[in-house]
């Protein structure tokens, strides 16, 4: 009779534990749906891991709900043209990402676990040259807190980020994680010029 009651515990326990993981890695899974048609109309397509080609799946996106996680769209494959950063939500249409047009061609997506700090290094020149500042948050305009617009190199040594081409988060995106950007090429920019950034804190 004992031993049937502790077979019981342990089969209740691993049951348990099963329903516990598996919310677990849902919570840390990413995933995202694309519509064709504005307002989350026409053809979707529902999307949890990298994607260096969505061509096939859909012709145009026009809307797109966010179920979990942290994504970077692009404008072209393999990851490069425009770049738009999505956190939880619904934008139902295009602009509500900012984007440029309806044209989404590749994705990826990042979680972060952490609720720890965030830091990012800024420079005025390449290879981590000239005046430098250090933010562990928003900044709505580096002209007024760095005296400059151009940002040149920058490290990121906590958390993710995201620049923007003019001041109060507007225009053109780029996603930064933590890493090393010797020059502004490096993460995709044509030019130095930055009006502002801020953490990502969703996923």
């Amino acid at each position: 009779m004992c031993f049937i009651v502790l077979f019981l515990v342990h089969i209740h326990q691993c049951v348990v534990n099963d329903v516990s993981n598996f919310f677990f890695l849902r919570f840390l899974s990413s995933q995202i749906i694309f519509y064709e048609d504005r307002n989350f109309q026409g053809r979707s397509y529902e999307c949890d891991t990298d994607c260096p080609d969505m061509h096939p799946h859909f012709s145009r996106c026009n809307s797109i709900k966010v179920e979990s996680g942290c994504w970077v769209l692009y404008e072209k494959p393999n990851f490069t043209g425009y770049q738009y950063v999505l956190t939880r939500g619904e934008y139902p249409d295009y602009q509500r990402w900012m984007g440029y047009n309806d044209t989404i061609r590749s994705c990826r997506t990042f979680s972060y676990t952490s609720e720890g700090p965030y830091r990012i290094c800024i420079y005025e020149r390449p290879n981590f040259q000239g005046q430098m500042m250090e933010f562990s948050d928003d900044c709505e305009s580096v002209q007024e807190h760095f005296r400059s617009r151009e940002i040149y190199s920058c490290n990121v040594t906590d958390g993710y980020w995201t620049l923007y081409e003019h001041p109060n988060y507007r225009g053109r995106q780029y996603f930064m994680r933590p890493g090393e950007y010797r020059k502004f090429s490096d993460w995709g920019a044509t030019c130095a010029a930055t009006g502002s950034f801020r953490r990502i804190t969703e996923f």
